[in-house]
Order: C-alpha cells, then sequence, then structure tokens
C-alpha cells in the first residue's frame, strides 16, 4: 500500500474522525451496569464477544464487500449490502448507531475526495432510500481511495475497538494503562479475524451475539446513560 493509501486509511481510521461513535457503546453500558462488566477481565470478554460474534463475520465482512463492489463501481452491490446489514441488526439503537455513523462517514468523505460514488451514496441516504451502514460507508471509501482489503479490515475493525474501550474508561473505574493492556491483547484476534474477512464472500456474512442483543435492548430502559447505545 503507498504511503498516500497508507494515511487515507489511518485518516478515516481515526477514532477521533467525526462519525458520533464516541457517543455509543453497542451495549456496553447496559453490561456495565447490570454488573456483568466490571473490570479488565470483563471488557475484554465484552469485545472478544463483539468482535468474534458481530463486527468481525458481519461488519468487516460486508465492509471487505463494499470496497471491492466500490472499486469496480457497482454501486447496486453496495446498495444490496447495505440493506443486508439494515435486515441483520435487529436492536434498534444499535442499528441506528451504524446508521449515524455510516452517514456522517459517506458526509465527510463526499466533501474530501469529491467522488462521484460516494456523492450517489450520500443523496440516496439523505433521501431516505437506503440505510447507510458504517460498514458499507466505509469500505465505499475503500474502493475509491484504492485501500487493500485486509488492511482496511484491520483498521476498521482497531477503530471499532478503540472506540469501545474509550468507553469503558468512562463506564469503568479502569486506568488508560489497562484500556491500552487490552487493546494491544486483541491485535492478534484483530488480525486474524480481519484476514477471515477479506477471504469471505458477502454470501458468507453472519452474526450471532444474544448477549449484546438483549443488553442493547435493555440499554433504552436505563435511568441514567451516557451513551446513545
Amino acid at each position: 500500500m503507498s504511503t498516500d493509501r497508507f494515511l487515507s486509511v489511518l485518516h478515516f481510521a481515526d477514532t477521533a474522525f467525526p462519525t458520533g461513535g464516541y457517543a455509543h457503546s453497542l451495549g456496553l453500558e447496559s453490561y456495565c451496569q447490570a454488573g456483568l462488566v466490571a473490570d479488565r477481565a470483563g471488557l475484554s470478554a465484552f469485545l472478544e464477544a463483539h468482535l468474534e460474534g458481530a463486527a468481525g463475520p458481519c461488519d468487516a465482512t460486508a465492509m471487505v464487500a463494499a470496497l471491492r463492489a466500490s472499486a469496480a463501481g457497482d454501486l447496486d452491490r453496495c446498495a444490496e449490502l447495505d440493506a443486508m446489514l439494515e435486515a441483520m441488526k435487529p436492536v434498534r439503537e444499535l442499528r441506528e448507531a451504524s446508521r449515524q455513523m455510516g452517514r456522517q462517514t459517506l458526509r465527510v468523505a463526499a466533501a474530501l475526495t469529491g467522488d462521484a460514488r460516494l456523492g450517489s451514496a450520500l443523496e440516496a441516504v439523505t433521501r431516505g432510500e437506503a440505510p447507510g451502514h458504517h460498514a458499507v460507508a466505509f469500505g465505499m471509501v475503500g474502493g475509491v481511495s484504492g485501500w487493500e482489503a485486509r488492511e482496511a479490515a484491520r483498521a476498521f475493525l482497531y477503530s471499532g475497538v478503540s472506540l469501545l474501550v474509550g468507553a469503558a474508561l468512562r463506564l469503568l473505574r479502569m486506568g488508560q494503562l489497562e484500556g491500552q493492556q487490552v487493546l494491544w491483547a486483541l491485535q492478534p484476534r484483530i488480525a486474524r479475524l480481519a484476514d477471515e474477512a477479506a477471504a469471505r464472500g458477502p454470501e458468507d456474512i453472519w452474526s450471532f451475539t444474544p448477549g449484546i442483543d438483549v443488553q442493547g435492548m435493555r440499554h433504552v430502559g436505563l435511568e441514567m446513560r451516557l451513551f446513545r447505545s
């Protein structure tokens, strides 16, 4: 990957990129309030379940498929992937989080690149004709930017986990060093899941996180909340 392409991956995977991801815990807040995640070990278990059951086999796989479709100019395929993710995210708050982050990614990417494919996708989302899930939006950016699938999948998964560790630091009595240790220990898992996502086709997308889904549904009923999901 050229230096310019590598820098563009870092740009869009940066946790400071304005997707609004910092406002979401994806069910982690419910786990913490229920006492099911209370320390570093519990956080690691939550992140492993998230990665193995959803982020890797579902979102990262869809992201790679969207990257390849976008690079080939197949916007219809990207729309099909977007609709598939809409159907596979049963929890309203988690579904809306993905849509919000995707919409923001398309908005910024279209402005930065001026690419017609991204502009067309943003218009469809704005008109309510497409949900605009984050994985598809990120993959479309990768397709127009010439990212390699494996590196894009690594960046996508790492960025998502890093945001969740940041959420955990606000929810738990855990310091920055412990958060970094959790992220460091997850690197081999992220690399493996990224490789698997790059090797899959869109027909192999799947997700199974019943515990996270239940806590995600309970989140809306919490009396006090720091996060939107």
